[in-house]
C-alpha cells in the first residue's frame, strides 16, 4: 500500500512541476505592458521613483503587500526577509503596501525587515498592475518589471500570493504535515 501510494505521489510531483514549468514559459510569452515611473514614499519619508527600486538591476520584483494588518502579507514578508541577499543578487526587490510610511517603518524595525519599504499610498500604481479594486479592495501579489536601455518601465509579470502559493515555502512544509489546521499570527 505504501510503496503504491509513493510511487503515485512521484509522479503527482512530476506532474506538477511540469505544469510549473508550463506556468512559467507562458509567463514569459506575454508581453510586456508599459508602465509610468511612479512616485512611492519610503518608510523614512523619502520619495522614491519606480526607477530608482531596480538599484543596478535591469529587473525589478515588488511585493504587494496588504500591510500590517495582514497577517498573511506579514508571513510573506518575514519569510522574503531572509531572501533578501539572494533576490538583490539576481534583481531589484521591493515590498509595497499602502500603509502610512512612519507605521512602515516602525512595523518594519520590530519585525527586523531589511527589504526596500515603500508606500504606494495616493499613486494609481496597484490599481494599474491589478492589485487593487475599483472599490479600494487590495490583494496580495507579486509583479516583475523590465527596465530598458532607454529607462522604459515594463511590467512583465505578475502572480497572486495566497495560502498554498508556490512563494512562500511554508505552505508546503506544513502540506508534509497531517493536520491542516493553522493560521499565521504576528507572535508565537
Amino acid at each position: 500500500m505504501r510503496a503504491n501510494l509513493d510511487k503515485k505521489i512521484a509522479k503527482a510531483e512530476r506532474a506538477m512541476t511540469r505544469c510549473r514549468e508550463k506556468l512559467t514559459a507562458l509567463r514569459r510569452k506575454q508581453p510586456p505592458k508599459e508602465i509610468p515611473n511612479y512616485t512611492f514614499t519610503r518608510a523614512n519619508g523619502k520619495k522614491a521613483k519606480l526607477a530608482a527600486l531596480f538599484g543596478d538591476k535591469d529587473e525589478l520584483l515588488v511585493i504587494h503587500n496588504m500591510g500590517a494588518s495582514c497577517p498573511y502579507c506579514t508571513l510573506w514578508a518575514d519569510g522574503f526577509n531572509g531572501f533578501v541577499p539572494h533576490l538583490e543578487d539576481r534583481a531589484g526587490f521591493a515590498v509595497i503596501s499602502e500603509d502610512d510610511p512612519k507605521a512602515q517603518k516602525k512595523f518594519a524595525a520590530k519585525r527586523g525587515w531589511k527589504f526596500q519599504l515603500l508606500s504606494s499610498r495616493g499613486t494609481r500604481f496597484r490599481e494599474d498592475v491589478g492589485y487593487k479594486s475599483v472599490g479600494g479592495d487590495l490583494w496580495p501579489g507579486v509583479s516583475a518589471f523590465k527596465k530598458d536601455h532607454h529607462g522604459k518601465i515594463f511590467h512583465v509579470a505578475h502572480a497572486q500570493l495566497g495560502p498554498g502559493d508556490l512563494y512562500c515555502s511554508i505552505w508546503h512544509l506544513f502540506d508534509l504535515l497531517p493536520e491542516k489546521d493553522w493560521d499565521p499570527k504576528y507572535s508565537y
